[in-house]
């Protein structure tokens, strides 16, 4: 069996796909039960009933997106919006709304991409990617610092209102959990004992989506039994662009994410961007507004994304910047092995429904209440449609052989984080470890402002076009990068982004 090196949301994750390292698997494998076991422990942060994308570059082979996302449901119902949906404001992030209630709740994918990957990519026996996380459900597990952190803010508006939810989140005077709490989820450790006997199946045709479609219909939700059994991962080529020499595969439309790290890819590449001077900053961060700009008004909404996914790398091959100015929630795992396998998996439940399987303990998304990612409208896509994404799991190959696993949370900060980690790394030369701690940049607007957020120690004395807004050093804001990479030789290297809670953890031996 391969070693296998796994970054993390937590320690706990980590743990959980080291053990079945230990057990025989492989990246893949590891990087699922990662994953589940950070959707059972990461209160708030994300749940099972979210969405995933998952990238797989095998030792022998070309490398695959399976997209896991969540889709707009209503198949064979009457048309007409949901009656639970209940637009909420939270201090989080600055400031925020979503929408939250049964009526945010759209067709999860995570379970079906991860038994798609785990038969075509694994080796391990499905149901010992689920023991972990069975075990923390059940024995109990400790609340992160980034849910306590999260809770604070949210425990009242999205987990307070369901019952089942609310006796997950909170203490029992009622107040919630928080980092260091010990919680545990029975109702769902008996669902992914379910799971683990009988496959995504469970969801998708059996058992546990009849009760949720039961809840979701007689709660005011739009879900169906035709949008399960209709519900299938799409197996896409993901996007590649070339950086100093490496191959990179990313996120392919139509989530645009991965199309937007591979046009600031290029532009780093076309710009000559290889340090952190203040040109360089100052190229990047026009770089960085360019590629934004066009996202907010060309890949958003009701467009062919594909088509405009091309445009944009044209631009961005023609470094035309000028052209581009036309009118929390997600955890990541990575995992590469001693074969060369990489994998990244990235996964979102939005700001969480506050919904709950009724007896399952099994949480719900609220993908159809993401205000920023639904600008035609609440409720407007088809039955079926996917919903938009930022996520960008990407995995590279170097020209040495080496194999490079890397991805992030952050919504639209995903995209700045993945591409200053692969500056750093491939570029500029530092180790994998520096290349993830070292200070960013984020082009945005901000209160209605073009404006850079950067970073303690980032020199942007030459940024003229934009608003520049400081933040403290190791900011939660620009994202959690885990990264993880392997040399042709076997030799392994992890990286934990400590603006998050996460972990780095090494398990199997080479046979």
């Amino acid at each position: 069996m391969p070693r296998t090196l796994i970054a993390a949301a937590s320690d706990v994750a980590a743990e959980a796909g080291r053990q079945v390292a230990d057990a025989g698997g492989n990246a893949v494998d590891a990087a699922i039960a990662a994953t589940v076991a950070s959707m059972t422990t990461e209160l708030g942060i994300v749940s099972p009933g979210g969405g995933a994308f998952i990238t797989v570059w095998p030792e022998h082979g070309q490398p695959v997106v399976i997209d896991a996302y969540a889709e707009m449901p209503g198949r064979g119902r009457e048309p007409g919006l949901a009656t639970d949906a209940r637009r909420v404001s939270m201090l989080y992030g600055g400031g925020m709304e979503t929408v939250v209630g049964w009526g945010s709740v759209a067709t999860p994918g995570a379970f079906a991409g991860f038994d798609l990957a785990s038969t075509h990519y694994g080796t391990a026996p499905w149901a010992e990617l689920l023991a972990p996380s069975i075990d923390l459900a059940d024995n109990g597990f400790s609340v992160t610092p980034s849910s306590g952190y999260y809770l604070g803010y949210s425990h009242r508006l999205i987990y307070g209102w369901d019952e089942e939810t609310a006796a997950v989140y909170h203490r029992s005077d009622g107040s919630p959990v928080n980092a260091g709490d010990v919680v545990t989820n029975r109702p769902l450790a008996n669902t992914l004992e379910a799971l683990a006997a009988e496959h995504a199946a469970l969801l998708y045709h059996g058992d546990l989506g009849s009760a949720l479609v039961e809840a979701s219909e007689s709660r005011g939700g739009l879900l169906t039994a035709l949008d399960l059994s209709e519900y299938v991962p799409i197996v896409r080529t993901p996007t590649r662009v070339a950086l100093h020499g490496w191959d990179v595969a990313t996120n392919a439309p139509p989530a645009v994410g991965g199309i937007t790290v591979a046009a600031l890819v290029r532009l780093v590449e076309k710009l000559g961007i290889d340090d952190w001077s203040a040109r360089s900053v100052a190229a990047y961060a026009a770089a960085q507004y360019g590629v934004f700009s066009f996202r907010r008004t060309d890949l958003d909404g009701d467009v062919d994304r594909f088509v405009a996914a091309d445009m944009l790398l044209n631009m961005a091959a023609n470094a035309d910047l000028s052209a581009m100015h036309r009118s929390p929630s997600t955890v990541h795992v990575s995992a590469v092995d001693s074969s060369g396998m990489g994998c990244a998996i990235t996964s979102s439940a939005g700001y969480g429904s506050g919904a709950v399987i009724p007896g399952t303990g099994f949480g719900l998304n609220n993908s159809l209440g993401e205000i920023e990612l639904t600008s035609e409208g609440f409720h407007a896509l088809d039955p079926g449609q996917r919903l938009l994404s930022n996520m960008a799991p990407t995995v590279a190959r170097g020209p040495k052989g080496e194999t490079l696993a890397i991805g992030s949370p952050g919504a639209d900060r995903i995209t700045s984080a993945i591409v200053s980690v692969l500056l750093n790394y491939v570029v500029c030369g530092m180790d994998l470890d520096a290349s993830v701690k070292a200070p960013r940049i984020h082009a945005e607007m901000f209160e209605g402002v073009p404006t850079l957020a950067v970073e303690a120690n980032i020199d942007s004395s030459l940024v003229t076009d934009l608003a520049v807004r400081q933040l403290g050093p190791l900011a939660m804001y620009f994202g959690g990068v885990q990264a993880a990479s392997v040399d042709r030789d076997g030799t392994m290297h992890g990286a934990a982004d400590p603006r998050r809670t996460g972990a780095v953890a090494i398990g199997g031996t080479d046979v």
